[in-house]
């Protein structure tokens, strides 16, 4: 069903110091994937908008890097203290416009809030190293100096936390930033924009612009913009990366994934089944970190499958922010019908469907759910075994040993996560050594590194050199430089 959009209010931009709505240009409805109603407008800025507001962040920049760094983090320490204040409300907005439950909705809150608190502690990562006599009478040390304007391209499924993995790094480090947030989910960056410039943000320091394409296309290609960060789908994350290194810029660009979750038969059933759950489930399976093939190894396969789709045929689902409603629905109709897809092409190859997700019905709502699904009997070349759903749906692949598990795992073009399920310290050391992913948990439901972590993908998972958060985000906005001395 094809939303109809009725009066609305309209979500604005901040450009050059004042809250904006683009007239006359193309507009975007803003839909609560529950219920399919529309809840917004979305007003596209455009390419003249994202050069007006390059300039402002360059001028801004001239004076803000001049700024001491304990005096830059004091509006992130007031921003933080607003954000927890808010904390509800802006996880009720999350929930309304991207469908998430409102648990899950209150911990991503809470994960960009670790974002801010880390980021607070500039003053102490920005430091550099030094060396006395390194020569006869000379002396060495380095410093980290900012870059100047920076930009981010956000993505829907976490419009909360993926933001501040930028922009309170990059402002605290002594740089200006552009933030352009996906379409599809606008209100809530917006809202937390606006307790930025509550919290004393100078003007022209942070702007907030939102639109298509032609705004993304506008932030790599301007010559005044030094740094691109961008989350969404590998195939986009190549093309920004590689546009964005054409263009001169840095650019750290976060693809999609595929992970394994390995079972060994000694793993604890019902803690393992409780992790699998949350992996594959939580967030409706729309996070790139969402566990996508679980691979039991030997006898795990049949006691584990068992109790497994007994605890997934339990799981309620519905509108998120319904009490006790455990997956709320997948982004919109365009990404339902694509998921469900998916299914179908899972069964046209073999796949055995242990749950399917299709049969779901929720009432009469025009929602845009799918059922918890799971597929047994699946081969590594299969479809589903190799590509990106981004929706709740698991794949089995069994395997005879742990070499077999490994090797299924590292046949995977991508390599952004996977744990693996054993009360063996052998097995897993053994698979955290071997397996080519670039961040791996033992006995984790989601192997997700805090905010002084790295966000640490691998393979078609990452383009560039530096990661999200963690120090790599400070080495990423903020260039190294080396001075040595000597006195006469």
């Amino acid at each position: 069903m094809t939303p109809v959009e009725t009066e609305v209010a309209s979500v604005a931009s901040y450009i050059a110091g004042e809250w904006i709505t683009p007239k006359g240009a193309a507009s975007h409805p803003v839909i609560n994937p529950a219920d399919g109603s529309v809840i917004a407008s979305l007003p596209y800025a455009t390419a003249a908008d994202v050069d007006r507001a390059a300039r402002i962040a360059h001028q801004a920049f001239l004076e803000w890097r001049q700024v001491p760094v304990v005096d830059r983090v004091q509006p992130l320490y007031r921003y933080k203290t607003l954000l927890e204040k808010h904390a509800e409300e802006i996880a009720g907005i999350l929930t309304r416009e991207n469908g998430k439950t409102a648990g899950d909705a209150i911990m991503e809150v809470k994960r960009a809030i670790q974002m801010v608190e880390v980021a607070c502690g500039m003053p102490s990562l920005m430091m550099g190293d030094s060396l006395n006599e390194v020569a006869k009478g000379i002396d060495c040390h380095t410093i980290r100096q900012p870059l100047g304007v920076c930009a981010g391209i956000t993505p829907f499924n976490f419009p909360a936390m993926v933001p501040m993995w930028m922009f309170p790094f990059a402002i605290a480090a002594g740089n200006t930033f552009l933030l352009k947030p996906s379409e599809k989910v606008p209100m809530t960056p917006t809202r937390t924009a606006e307790l930025l410039l509550e919290a004393g943000i100078p003007e022209g320091v942070f702007q907030l612009i939102h639109g298509g394409r032609e705004v993304v296309e506008a932030l790599l290609h301007h010559p005044l913009i030094k740094a691109i960060s961008f989350v969404g789908s590998s195939p986009i994350a190549k093309l920004v990366y590689q546009a964005g290194a054409a263009a001169g810029k840095r650019v750290q660009a976060l693809g999609g994934a595929k992970n394994h979750l390995v079972v060994m038969p000694d793993a604890d059933l019902p803690k393992t089944v409780d992790a699998i759950l949350g992996s594959a489930f939580g967030a409706a399976g729309e996070r790139c970190l969402a566990g996508s093939v679980v691979v039991p190894v030997g006898e795990a396969a049949e006691p584990l499958l068992k109790l497994l789709v007994d605890k997934t045929r339990a799981l309620r689902v519905g509108d998120g922010s319904k009490a006790g409603t455990d997956m709320g629905p997948v982004i919109g109709p365009e990404h339902r019908q694509k998921i469900l897809g998916y299914i179908e092409k899972g069964i046209e190859e073999g796949a055995v469907p242990l749950c399917d997700g299709r049969a779901l019905q929720i009432g009469d709502s025009n929602g845009s759910f799918v059922g918890p699904t799971i597929f047994d009997q699946v081969k590594p070349e299969m479809k589903i075994a190799r590509e990106e759903i981004f929706g709740p749906v698991l794949s089995v692949i069994r395997a005879k040993t742990l070499d077999d598990a490994i090797e299924i795992v590292n046949a995977s073009e991508f390599g952004n996560t996977t744990t693996i399920y054993t009360q063996s310290g052998k097995a897993a050391r053994e698979y955290q050594t071997r397996v080519e992913v670039g961040m791996v948990g033992v006995n984790m439901a989601v192997a997700a590194p805090m905010a002084f972590f790295p966000f640490a993908g691998w393979k078609n998972s990452f383009f560039g050199d530096l990661h999200a958060h963690g120090k790599d985000a400070v080495y990423f906005y903020t260039e190294q430089k080396v001075l040595m001395t000597r006195w006469f």
